[in-house]
């Protein structure tokens, strides 16, 4: 099924509601692509489980298409005894999850280091994600790999993978059968490159979902579209024009609010003359 622009973009809820109450709120709001985080109540990772068959035959009935957001906030590229292992394990309770419930996709991060010990934790956040896209591809799971936000010079911690060279090492060393991008515009307007030198330079084939929201800098902030400097009309211009035909995903303020600023997003991207009719 064809869909236009407004149906293209999705809204990421976290754990605003329970994954079933949000699968039958976006079929009320014609909303066909859901992020979801599933680490705590409403949807404690360890309750998922028995819940996998009737969330999966939701989505099959709805055609709402769900993927899963873990915690960045959990650290990839983590090196200490016991905590890595059970990076390694979270990574796959994740993937064995979405292989349960039918989603299309899990994003994943590389992880963050303390500046010191950079070339180690990113080395090592290198290996977890293949391992976890061994076990991946072996359910047959999309993984995507998120381009997360800068911190301030002076921060002692920093992610990894936030810069687009960075970014791209990941990329460029992970199987794309497996591992494709996440693409998060707000984050990339924070960089030097921003949002054109990234979409230029990212191969788009590999892109399964463009993250939205807005800000201002330099630190990072999930504003209304509208409410930042950024320029969404160039931005929908410079990814349609790649050939970009999946799904945007809006990631502020409240379920409604990213419900409600879609029209406003289709006009942005319609002055720019992209096309945002169902095809």
């Amino acid at each position: 099924m064809s869909l236009s622009l407004h149906q293209r973009i999705g809204v990421d809820l976290g754990r605003d509601m329970s994954v079933e109450a949000a699968i039958a709120w976006a079929a009320e709001n014609d909303l066909h692509f859901l992020d979801m985080q599933t680490d705590l109540p409403p949807n404690a990772l360890h309750d998922m489980p028995a819940r996998a068959g009737a969330i999966r035959a939701k989505l099959t009935e709805t055609g709402v298409r769900l993927g899963l957001h873990t915690l960045s906030g959990v650290n990839t590229a983590e090196i200490s005894p016991h905590m890595a292992e059970a990076a390694d394990a979270y990574l796959r309770s994740y993937i064995d999850l979405a292989a349960a419930l039918g989603a299309g996709w899990v994003i994943v991060h590389a992880g963050y280091h303390f500046t010191s010990d950079h070339a180690e934790r990113r080395q090592a956040g290198l290996e977890r994600l293949k391992r976890a896209s061994d076990h991946a591809g072996r359910l047959g799971v999309r993984l995507l790999l998120e381009n997360p936000n800068p911190e301030p010079k002076g921060a002692e911690v920093h992610y990894l993978a936030a810069n687009l060279d960075e970014w791209l090492w990941y990329l460029d060393r992970l199987d794309p059968a497996v591992v494709g991008a996440a693409f998060t515009a707000n984050h990339a307007h924070l960089q030097p490159e921003g949002v054109s030198g990234f979409v230029a330079a990212v191969d788009f084939a590999r892109v399964g979902e463009v993250r939205l929201a807005d800000c201002v800098g330099p630190i990072e902030e999930h504003l209304l579209p509208g409410e930042g400097t950024m320029d969404f009309a160039a931005m929908f211009a410079a990814i349609e024009g790649r050939g970009f035909g999946g799904h945007y995903m809006n990631q502020f303020a409240t379920a409604q609010a990213m419900r409600d600023a879609r029209p406003w997003l289709v006009a942005q991207a319609a002055c720019a003359g992209v096309p945002v009719a169902a095809s």
